[in-house]
């Protein structure tokens, strides 16, 4: 079984022992709960892909809790550094040429570029502070399926295979960073905590839309993702016979992302809403989304919710 520790100073000590003895250890961050591991190590990170079941050909993101630490194993240039002092901590990862510095390879899928977050969560900073190291720490959810925004969400699908999950309470963004890849022009490899106007404004340009679901270059760019067991409709404005509806602002339905259409409340209650509506609908069910403005956050909730409608491999 897995242990679910509280986020104090016990807590955090009982789970840096378990990070250096090689274990894996789910924490809130204030995006989604992160599956943690030690990123210099081959066990632990191995660990990370076996227990979510995800394949190693998709790099993991190294958290670490300043950019002092980041350094260490990204190189910055001063636009890369501009970035950082605008937005860490926060939900940003910035996708940087790798400095040789002591990850893991399985870390970087063999690549020549290191994700890198610092998270501005309490409890995640505790943590990498009490570890005194890089975790590598995907979404701790078996690959492919609804990222946990509590720790009940990490014990429905992980429970057994970790070593223990810090209990944060709810994540207060709910959808995963945003990634930006700094090597050559500024990429937006993913939507996310971040809305990709701040970083226009900061940049002067916007990013370009990166990435490759063949060939990732950083996390949440496969093609089908966040998939309930349930398949998801968009855009939807009248439900069909037997679909759970979600509605969203005027747009009402059994459960709402945000009644009131604010695109903050809807990026927090995403994940958790969606694996409501999966209870609901059952085996072989259908969810129907309403339209959400593709707008701010609203672009990391659309492309959570494609993602999740999206054909799953093997159907």
């Amino acid at each position: 079984m897995t242990d679910l520790l509280p986020p104090d100073p016990s807590g955090l000590a009982r789970a840096a022992d378990l990070l250096r003895a090689g274990g894996l250890v789910a924490f809130p961050t204030e995006t989604v709960y992160g599956l943690g591991g030690d990123a210099r190590s081959d066990l632990a990170v191995a660990a990370i892909f076996a227990a979510k079941g995800r394949p190693r050909f998709n790099p993991l993101i190294v958290h670490v809790p300043d950019l002092a630490s980041a350094e260490a194993f990204a190189l910055f240039d001063d636009r890369a550094r501009a970035v950082a002092a605008a937005f860490w901590p926060g939900p940003l990862t910035l996708v940087l040429p790798l400095r040789e510095a002591g990850l893991s390879p399985l870390v970087t899928a063999g690549l020549a570029t290191v994700a890198v977050r610092v998270p501005a969560h309490p409890v995640a900073q505790g943590l990498l502070r009490a570890f005194g190291g890089p975790l590598a720490a995907p979404s701790a959810n078996p690959a492919g399926r609804v990222s946990p925004t509590r720790a009940a969400h990490v014990l429905a699908g992980l429970n057994g295979r970790i070593a223990a999950v810090l209990d944060g309470g709810p994540c207060a963004v709910g959808v995963e960073s945003t990634i930006l890849g700094l090597v050559g022009d500024p990429a937006l490899l993913r939507p996310g905590g971040v809305p990709v106007e701040a970083l226009e404004a900061l940049l002067g340009v916007s990013p370009a839309t990166g990435g490759d679901a063949e060939r990732p270059s950083a996390p949440g760019q496969l093609a089908s993702h966040y998939a309930p067991g349930a398949k998801v409709r968009l855009e939807v404005v009248t439900p069909a016979p037997g679909e759970v509806m979600v509605g969203f602002g005027a747009v009402q339905g059994v459960l709402s992302l945000s009644e009131n259409g604010d695109l903050t409340e809807a990026a927090a209650r995403l994940f958790h809403i969606l694996r409501a509506a999966d209870d609901l609908a059952g085996p072989g069910g259908q969810i129907g989304f309403a339209p959400v403005p593709e707008v701010g956050l609203g672009r990391a909730i659309n492309d959570r919710l494609r993602r999740a409608a999206a054909p799953r491999p093997g159907t």
